[in-house]
């Protein structure tokens, strides 16, 4: 099972390849903006209360 943060260390690896389009390359800075605000929503979630 792929976690958020594994998708979001994926994406990142995926933006480092010299042989992307400028469409793929948006593509993956859209799918990890969104993946990092459900990871950090679900983090946020996940904190007890002070």
């Amino acid at each position: 099972m792929t976690t958020h943060h594994d998708q979001i260390q994926m994406l990142r690896a995926e933006l480092t390849s010299f042989h992307l389009s400028h469409r793929e390359r948006k593509q993956i800075e859209r799918e990890l903006k969104q993946a990092c605000a459900q990871f950090a929503a679900r983090h946020h979630d996940d904190e007890p209360p002070a």
